[in-house]
């Protein structure tokens, strides 16, 4: 009698081989048979017509703070995902001085736009060490397993204080600290070290990321620390694609080369499509292609879709807030604000003045209409150009403000207006394709538990499924064997983690039961979950008809059973002996 058995699902295994049609038997939190006919069980689900796959292993999330009070990991858990990594871009909450809270929370809110205010309420510091915060992630109950990573700058900022902070070199004591939490944190169980090289991660403050400017020997000592420790990705936040000079990229990719041949390690950066030169990215594939070809290890962390910002009037970012008119409204409660922008005098003054910002980006972000499109909902996240708030001004013989501003007051002020950073510089998702079908690319960027102010891309394996798999028209999609390998086996062996991933017997027993017909994604919305009132936004979906967590039903049409299955992963996991 087997503990679960699905039954006559549309299995996709993870490995990119073709669906088979059968049952799959669970017993003990583990698979003991995949396809054909299983024996009777202790519960079925009935997934005839269905398609069941391996749950989803989100390798880039900033979990940080939100896995030590939410066990569900939302919005990450709504859309099948039941290994989350987080601890990326060189920012996190461990190790942490006692006097460090208040500037760790504040980097990571500069940084990740995640509330001060939600970070501060919600994390108890029970922990001064990084083998403590695994401790005290390990006594938490949660449904989703996570797994975490060593953050340069709080690494920096325990080590070095504020001239870590500041992005003072590192002394040769300094380094050896730090590579000594690192190699101590390793063998505690974290899956890797993190750093930030981007000028686009900056704390509340506007300084860089500890770390951002940090010298070769720094990093190199603290990636030998990882070799000694026996394992650890070492991942980069680049600048790769986002901008800066493009002249030290090719710099870049020769020395994560040399770090990753020296001592083994994998290597991971992202890479992106910049408006600035849409053809960059090929380049530094191509020079990832020579360093692997090399001997290294190197993997290029891609999108699914364009980071865009979602803006409108219940969003501190958005086109109109430098506006004179804006600004005699803007501290009002929202529903006051909305009315006083829909009164016709107002509304006819804001849409005929300028904005009174000055800085390149914002008069940038304020007047590029030809790449603000209404998101609408369903969300269309490839609007073709003639759907810009620009194309519906030439089409309709109107200001492009006055459109934006009618787009942004419809719905009661809900609605959002898409705005694409990185990733559609074409005006289509033809180079995300190419990335994602790129050897060298790995699936990720999702960002969970982040950019909770203007980004909702936690969504991200549905989308992969909803919008690549099955709905693109605009250019060619993707196979839905594929689809689901780069979010499960691919994501999982770049972080060692064998033991899931796939559908064979012996593996972890985490699966997705999904109407893949019925599968969709609602539009986004601001919700106010998080402690202290703290604004989010979050993707609904439906179509999950169960998320399985080691063998038992954490998610059931999308709500939460009240299972807590998940654990804390402490290094890499060995694909399991049959």
């Amino acid at each position: 009698m087997h503990d679960l058995v699905i039954r006559a699902g549309r299995i996709v295994d993870g490995t990119g081989s073709a669906a088979i049609t059968g049952d799959i038997a669970i017993d003990a939190g583990r698979i003991t048979a995949v396809g054909g006919k299983a024996g009777a069980a202790h519960r079925e689900i009935d997934a005839d017509g269905l398609l069941v796959t391996p749950g989803f292993v989100d390798v880039h999330t900033h979990y940080d703070g939100q896995a030590t009070w939410d066990p569900h990991l939302t919005p990450s858990g709504w859309h099948g995902v039941t290994t989350a990594v987080m601890g990326n871009c060189g920012v996190g909450f461990a190790p942490a001085r006692s006097d460090r809270h208040d500037w760790l929370i504040q980097l990571m809110e500069g940084v990740e736009d995640i509330p001060g205010s939600a970070l501060a309420e919600g994390i108890q510091w029970d922990w001064e060490s990084f083998p403590e915060y695994l401790d005290a992630l390990e006594r938490f109950p949660r449904a989703v397993d996570i797994g975490t990573q060593v953050p340069h700058g709080a690494v920096r900022g325990y080590v070095m204080g504020d001239r870590g902070a500041r992005n003072e070199d590192a002394s040769a004591e300094d380094i050896a600290a730090m590579s000594a939490i690192v190699e101590d944190a390793l063998k505690a169980g974290a899956l890797g070290f993190t750093s930030s090289r981007t000028m686009l991660h900056r704390a509340k403050d506007g300084t860089p990321v500890p770390g951002t400017f940090a010298g070769h020997d720094e990093l190199i000592g603290i990636g030998r620390a990882c070799a000694r420790a026996g394992h650890g990705v070492f991942e980069i936040a680049s600048d790769f694609g986002l901008g800066g000079m493009h002249g030290r990229f090719e710099s870049d990719v020769q020395w994560m080369g040399d770090l990753s041949r020296e001592t083994g390690l994998p290597v991971s950066f992202i890479v992106a499509q910049a408006a600035h030169n849409p053809s960059e990215w090929r380049d530094i594939l191509r020079w990832t292609e020579q360093a692997v070809a090399d001997g290294a290890n190197l993997r290029a962390q891609v999108a699914a879709r364009p980071a865009g910002m979602l803006l409108n009037f219940d969003n501190p970012m958005h086109p109109f807030k430098g506006h004179p008119t804006y600004l005699k409204v803007a501290d009002l409660p929202f529903e006051e604000r909305l009315a006083q922008l829909n009164d016709p005098a107002i509304r006819a003054q804001l849409a005929a003045e300028k904005s009174s910002l000055t800085g390149q980006f914002d008069t940038f972000f304020v007047n590029h209409f030809d790449n603000m499109y209404p998101l609408g909902d369903p969300p269309d996240y490839e609007p073709t150009p003639d759907r810009s708030i620009a194309g519906i001004a030439a089409r309709e013989g109107r200001p492009a403000q006055e459109v934006l501003l009618d787009a942004m007051l419809a719905s009661n002020g809900q609605d959002f207006i898409y705005y694409p950073i990185i990733n559609y510089s074409d005006s289509n998702f033809d180079s995300i394709r190419e990335m994602l079908l790129h050897p060298q690319s790995l699936m990720s960027l999702s960002d969970g538990g982040a950019h909770c102010g203007v980004i909702c891309d936690a969504s991200a394996p549905s989308f992969l499924l909803t919008y690549w798999a099955r709905d693109r028209t605009r250019g060619e999609g993707l196979p839905l064997e594929y689809v689901v390998k780069l979010q499960t086996q691919d994501t999982a062996a770049a972080y060692g983690l064998h033991d899931r991933g796939v559908l064979a017997p012996g593996m972890r027993a985490d699966l997705n039961v999904i109407d893949f017909q019925a599968l969709h994604l609602h539009a986004p919305q601001a919700v106010h979950d998080l402690p202290a009132a703290g604004r989010r936004l979050v993707q609904r979906v439906d179509g999950y008809k169960a998320t399985i967590q080691s063998g038992e039903v954490t998610y059931s049409d999308g709500v939460t059973t009240g299972a807590l299955p998940g654990k804390l992963i402490r290094g890499p996991q060995a694909r399991p002996s049959v």
